[in-house]
């Protein structure tokens, strides 16, 4: 089964000098210092990304990997946050909001892309960081392809003009509200929170501030009929909700890490295999930077160029 929400190709950056972001830390919530020394920290952080390719490619998804081996990139590894594509020969590159992060946006991927798939533009809204203005990708919004809406948590990462640009030429409706943890701090990016694959949604709907804006975001998700499985405060803080529908060679997976798939109850599995089968993916060091799965993986919604027949 393929399904427009679900692309059966992605780009993972293989980091060669993992750590986690000073300039991130202030306002992730999900980030940790790790203490170990650097260079077993990155050894394992390449050991995990290597693995996580190999599950991939095994579960029938293409796996586009790039290298970095830069030392100022911290974060490369996630490489949702600086561009998407999207159906049609769509693709996006975005303003970052941490500076160190801004280096991470490769042209030569973009190229690598271009020469494999049909891209028919490239919309760079990544000079607006000179004013200010930020839109971190896929993390930033969970997009809908299918219902063309992206949801938002309104954040420093999710500018409202840029995001109603993006929508506006992407043709999405912006779905944005204000979202909260279980302490009170904000949530910087919406993908730690909720997951929207073709027939399923995984969210944590009390982190939602206010009453009427949650009615509206749960009543929109459960739209065209999917199951909408609410998460706890205890899940996402086991990255329960950044997880990433994809299409392999046996149908739909949902890549999620094993800190999260652990997380879940028996009856929510059970859910979630009604529509795609759960593929955990042991990522605990990566974890540590605050993001999981799905901020490592750029999904390719972009049709396959023809083979060209040697002369």
């Amino acid at each position: 089964m393929r399904s427009a929400q679900a692309p059966n190709a992605v780009v993972m950056i293989r980091p060669h000098h993992f750590t986690s972001n000073p300039q991130t830390l202030g306002d992730n919530g999900f980030q940790s210092k790790d203490t170990r020394d650097p260079s077993e920290i990155s050894n394992l952080a390449r050991a995990e990304f290597d693995t996580m390719v190999v599950a991939l490619r095994k579960a029938g998804v293409t796996v586009h990997d790039f290298d970095d081996t830069g030392t100022t990139t911290p974060d490369s590894v996630f490489p949702n946050n600086w561009f998407s594509t999207h159906a049609g020969g769509h693709l996006a590159v975005y303003p970052m909001y941490a500076k160190n992060r801004r280096a991470e946006r490769r042209w030569d991927i973009i190229e690598a892309l271009k020469a494999e798939y049909r891209v028919q533009d490239v919309i760079d809204f990544s000079g607006l960081e000179q004013d200010g203005v930020f839109l971190e990708g896929t993390g930033a919004m969970v997009l809908d392809h299918i219902g063309r809406v992206a949801y938002t948590v309104q954040s420093n990462r999710a500018d409202p003009v840029i995001l109603e640009r993006f929508c506006t030429y992407f043709n999405y409706e912006p779905m944005a509200f204000a979202a909260a943890d279980r302490s009170g701090t904000s949530v910087y990016h919406t993908n730690v929170l909720m997951t929207v694959g073709t027939g399923y949604v995984l969210i944590c709907d009390a982190m939602i501030t206010d009453s009427d804006r949650r009615t509206d975001v749960m009543q929109r998700l459960a739209e065209g009929g999917r199951d909408v499985i609410s998460l706890s405060h205890a899940q996402i803080d086991s990255f329960a909700g950044n997880a990433f529908e994809l299409s392999g060679k046996d149908g739909l997976v949902l890549a999620l890490s094993q800190t999260a798939y652990d997380a879940l109850t028996p009856h929510q599995l059970s859910r979630i295999q009604q529509h795609a089968t759960p593929l955990p993916l042991a990522v605990p060091t990566i974890e540590t930077a605050g993001g999981s799965v799905r901020c490592m993986l750029a999904g390719v919604h972009l049709a396959r160029r023809p083979e060209q027949k040697a002369s």
